[in-house]
């Protein structure tokens, strides 16, 4: 029903939202969900299997994974702000989303004849542009379908959709790797498919109206500087860098378990899924939660679960605390996600004026991507070097310190920014 009644009204920034705790988002956020819940089902088969693949299977070195991790998060960063500026100027915010997600189906494709650990990477860093591309256009087109207080809210609608694919796409590549003779092979074919079908849904059900365009004032500066003029997106950019510096991949934390549990690689698809579930039930709330409470409160939490994750990870364990250790990591990560990737978001969405909305969120996603590829290699890196406790034991404290500083020197003024 919300894609047959998705109009041009929609995702006007003034629309009205019906009251109550069942309000319905507009059609575009729900389309857009739906897109990327078949997108993530796609990705995630193939994440849910790549740090194993690549290190059990190629021989890929710790550090070697650190860089290609930090690769996966740092290849989007350029590629952000030249999609967000080309949608910005184009107000075709649609179009650049769909050469995104078309282009990251092409990789999928790929992977099938990509045979070597750096084979593999080429394809991935082309995957990211995809994602780089695509990712400020899709979220400039939900910020811009509700009203400033609502945007935790339509953010996390969104994040609980695209969550649902990143429960499901383990799962599949579970079931694939369980049955299939040569398992990987069928997980990326099975993949790439899936990911055809999230382009067709984009095509078919997502609909932007046209913008107006802005009136002119004084002569513009170029749309950067313009955007860093503005405090508050200035704070948010630095507070995300600094955080996004020591904020450890959700793939090491996997790979730490499996080694400390002796996991068989079977069942290594299958922590991602614990993640994505805790993600997809906390999203709306905490959403929510962050709209009432503050958005950069919200969002400084979750680093703390973060942290409190790390931590559980360097607890010592007996074989009959496995299972809770386990479950006790990927359900901090998952209120880490919930409470931090689409809040950020939401965050910067009022700050920004329509017409620079997407270049605005683009500079904000890659000053975090900047800092996670920085973080990626560094701990990386350290695991190489000293091994894997005393590397997460240095990134818990460098978390910890990131997260005081934050609190003392921005915390406030971020909350009323946002």
């Amino acid at each position: 029903m919300y894609l047959s009644t998705t109009r041009a009204s929609d995702i006007a920034g003034d629309t009205p939202v019906p009251k109550g705790p069942l309000r319905a988002v507009p059609g575009t956020v729900f389309a857009l969900g739906l897109v990327s819940l078949v997108t993530d089902v796609s990705a995630e088969m193939v994440t849910a299997v790549l740090p194993l693949y690549l290190m059990a299977g190629l021989g890929m070195s710790p550090l070697a994974f650190g860089a290609l991790d930090g690769l996966h998060q740092g290849a989007t960063a350029v590629l952000r702000l030249a999609g967000g500026r080309i949608a910005d100027r184009t107000r075709r915010r649609k179009l650049v989303a769909g050469t995104g997600y078309a282009l990251s189906a092409v990789c999928k494709a790929a992977l099938l004849v990509a045979a070597t650990p750096w084979s593999v990477a080429a394809v991935l860093a082309a995957d990211r542009t995809g994602k780089g591309l695509r990712t400020a256009p899709r979220d400039a087109l939900i910020s811009l379908s509700v009203p400033p207080g609502e945007q935790g809210r339509a953010f996390g609608v969104h994040r609980a959709l695209d969550t649902a694919g990143a429960l499901l796409g383990p799962l599949a590549a579970f079931g694939i790797l369980w049955v299939a003779v040569d398992g990987y092979e069928a997980v990326f074919t099975v993949s790439c498919c899936v990911a055809v079908l999230g382009v067709v849904l984009l095509a078919l059900f997502v609909r932007e109206a046209p913008a107006p365009p802005p009136a002119p004032t004084r002569p513009p500066l170029p749309p950067v500087r313009t955007l860093l003029r503005l405090p508050g997106l200035r704070r948010l950019c630095l507070t995300a860098a600094v955080l996004g510096l020591f904020t450890v991949g959700d793939a090491f934390l996997y790979l730490l378990l499996q080694r400390r549990l002796d996991l068989s690689a079977a069942y290594f698809p299958l922590l991602p899924v614990g993640t994505a579930a805790v993600f997809l039930l906390a999203a709306l709330p905490v959403g929510r939660l962050a709209d009432r409470l503050g958005r950069g409160r919200v969002f400084l939490g979750g680093h703390l679960l973060l942290l409190g994750a790390c931590l559980l990870c360097l607890a010592p364990v007996t074989v009959p605390g496995g299972a809770l250790l386990v479950a006790g990591v990927l359900a901090l990560l998952g209120l880490f996600y919930a409470a931090t990737d689409g809040v950020l978001m939401a965050a910067a969405g009022p700050l920004l004026p329509a017409e620079l909305r997407t270049t605005g969120l683009a500079v904000l996603q890659t000053a975090q991507a900047l800092a996670r590829f920085a973080g990626s290699v560094m701990f990386g890196a350290a695991w190489t070097l000293w091994g894997p406790g005393p590397a997460l034991s240095l990134a818990a404290a460098g978390l910890l310190l990131s997260v005081t500083v934050v609190a003392v020197f921005g915390g406030a003024r971020a909350d009323r920014a946002s």
